[in-house]
């Protein structure tokens, strides 16, 4: 039976508050999952479980499954489309609701992340496997492209912004494959990419991470003004100083926040600890 006949017979109702729109294609689910790269001695966590399309192509190959779903209207969907894998879990809790350290100690060693993330989740959800775990080896999401081209910017180009900064701090991103609108039932109003994150916690020497995010959200909150403006704003600093700092990191001081590097903000994290800003 066809997910849409099964979402049918269950009698369920797509909540546009919850941003579902859930791909069916067979070949594109399994597309996906080899691009994630999901091998048989891994432990995958699904955030945004929807129909189960994903999950069964995830469970073909991984050891085991878990899945968050904040919809419990989805149970008799889920009942039905999974009831041939017997490493599937599925467990209907929000998960930004739950402490990173809560999730960790469910799963009980390493895991991948795999997602189909709505545009108002995505950074949150990113942001909370990413800077509080040290346990997952990859995040694996489906997103609107043109947020997926954010992620994967270069410094200084248009998309360039606080969270490619944040992301390339950890890991790197790469945009998998490009799916076309059409493909998801029912479909958004905008086309979607895949995004593969493989984490390297140890690709830079970042001392205290609380600073290199201070300075990434310094260096982004206004990007008409030049760094020195954002870090006498941010750290309520004097002129000198700010000067002192851009000049150490660019040698130039009207250099602006998204012409920096990961490697420059590296420096600028060292130099906020040097100069004793609070951040």
């Amino acid at each position: 039976m066809q997910l849409k006949d099964v979402l049918i017979k269950n009698g369920f109702h797509f909540n546009k508050r919850f941003g579902q729109n859930f791909l069916t294609d067979k070949n594109l689910l399994s597309s996906i999952v080899e691009k994630a790269g999901i091998k048989e001695s891994d432990t995958v966590v699904e955030i945004g479980v929807g129909g189960g399309t994903l999950t069964g192509a995830i469970a073909q190959k991984a050891k085991m499954v878990i899945g968050f779903e904040i919809d419990t209207n989805l149970k008799p969907v889920l009942a039905e489309t999974l009831k041939d894998f017997d490493n599937v879990e599925i467990i209907y809790k929000d998960i930004m609701k739950m402490p990173t350290e809560e999730i960790e100690s469910l799963i009980g060693g390493r895991f991948s992340v795999v997602a189909n993330l709505p545009y108002y989740i995505t950074t949150p959800i990113l942001m909370k496997f990413i800077e509080e775990s040290d346990m997952v080896d990859s995040v694996t999401v489906t997103i609107q492209e043109e947020v997926a081209d954010r992620l994967c910017a270069k410094a200084g180009s248009e998309d360039y912004g606080a969270i490619t900064a944040s992301i390339d701090a950890v890991g790197t991103a790469e945009k998998i494959i490009r799916i076309d609108r059409k493909m998801f039932y029912p479909a958004p109003n905008v086309d979607s990419a895949v995004v593969k994150i493989v984490m390297d916690k140890g690709k830079y020497d970042i001392p205290n991470q609380k600073a290199y995010r201070a300075g990434v959200r310094c260096a982004f909150q206004s990007r008409r003004k030049t760094l020195v403006n954002n870090i006498m704003m941010a750290f309520k600093t004097d002129r000198k100083t700010a000067e002192d700092i851009v000049v150490e990191i660019t040698g130039n001081p009207q250099s602006r926040g998204e012409t920096l590097s990961t490697e420059d903000f590296v420096k600028f994290s060292k130099l906020i600890v040097k100069n004793n800003l609070k951040f």
